[in-house]
């Protein structure tokens, strides 16, 4: 196995810093939910996808097992997987087993240990393929690297629910971007979480194993150890709300008690109930999800999704 070659565009802590004091600064209490995933948050991430109550990692894989063949064949021999947030690569694993000789895999993340300890598991399973690691905010510019080896097609990959992580504008923004990343001839394979009943939502995003919450507030302890803050953990508690009028999970972080938050020396008040928006997970219809594609220049050429529509997964193609 030849040793990978990272390339390190991991945002330093000024980056955080500022993302931080600006979110808890607004009438509105947020925080970018890019930084839920530092190495731990990854980690107990993972931990979610595996939850019952948790549907979508499990319904995906069961879709992407279900269609591989299908799959494999609209993507062609020698082609360059290019992952932004790669995660643990659970479903890259399926999606690699199943292609024809595959060229390269780019994986990109935000969390360099995760990055780098996924990256050299797929390297060691996949001798035959090269591995090309990229640290980085995959919401913010930068390039793939160039593979070694021949290849005949760039798919971009987007599995799971993450671009219901956007605001629609956002989506539409990162839709574009994936069209130039994927270049000529080049196609994305997206995951795209469908609308259903609220019951399944919400007991989904408040599991009752309690991961979500430990999830949700890893990020308070994240700013506690690298923003010399003195977040009280126990003052908080997770809250996943179903707004129906958005089409959307939010997730929040509900303050118990007034109190008040030191960050590094600036001090941000908190009313009791009050809570920070930490993410959001959009949900869709699939003539929804196609309108937005067609909207950046791209076209759903298959959609496959599970017997009770829960899930989706397309494939998407630049529009003649």
């Amino acid at each position: 196995m030849e040793p990978i070659r990272l390339v390190d565009l991991e945002p330093d802590l000024g980056d955080f810093r500022a993302d931080v004091i600006a979110g808890l600064s607004k009438e509105r209490k947020t925080l970018p939910c890019k930084y839920l995933y530092d190495e731990l948050g990854s980690k107990i991430f993972d931990a979610i996808c595996e939850a019952p109550d948790y549907y979508p990692t499990r319904t995906e894989l069961r879709i992407m097992r279900d269609n591989m063949r299908e799959i494999a064949e609209l993507v062609g021999p020698q082609a360059v997987i290019i992952e932004p947030g790669s995660g643990s690569g659970l479903k890259t694993q399926v999606l690699l087993e199943g292609l024809e000789e595959p060229a390269a895999y780019v994986p990109v993340e935000i969390s360099r240990e995760h990055l780098i300890n996924s990256a050299n598991q797929i390297a060691a399973e996949h001798p035959e393929l090269e591995v090309l690691p990229v640290c980085a905010d995959f919401t913010q510019p930068y390039d793939a690297p160039e593979p070694t080896r021949e290849w005949r097609r760039r798919l971009v990959y987007f599995p799971g629910s993450t671009i219901g992580n956007f605001f629609r504008s956002g989506a539409a923004d990162f839709l574009g971007k994936a069209r130039k990343l994927m270049g000529e001839n080049g196609a994305i394979l997206i995951g795209v979480d469908l609308k259903k009943d609220p019951k399944l939502l919400k007991a989904a995003y408040n599991d009752s194993g309690g991961v979500t919450a430990d999830f949700n507030l890893n990020y308070l302890r994240r700013i506690n150890n690298e923003l010399d803050a003195d977040f009280d953990l126990d003052a908080f508690h997770h809250e996943g709300r179903h707004n129906e009028e958005e089409g959307r999970i939010e997730m929040h972080l509900v303050s118990d008690r007034d109190q008040s938050v030191t960050i590094g020396g600036e001090r941000f008040e908190f009313r009791k109930g009050e809570s920070i928006w930490t993410e959001s997970s959009h949900k869709y219809t699939l003539e929804g999800f196609a309108e937005l594609a067609s909207g950046v220049g791209l076209e759903v050429e298959l959609v496959w999704t599970d017997e009770r529509r829960m899930f989706s997964l397309q494939y998407l193609v630049a529009k003649a």
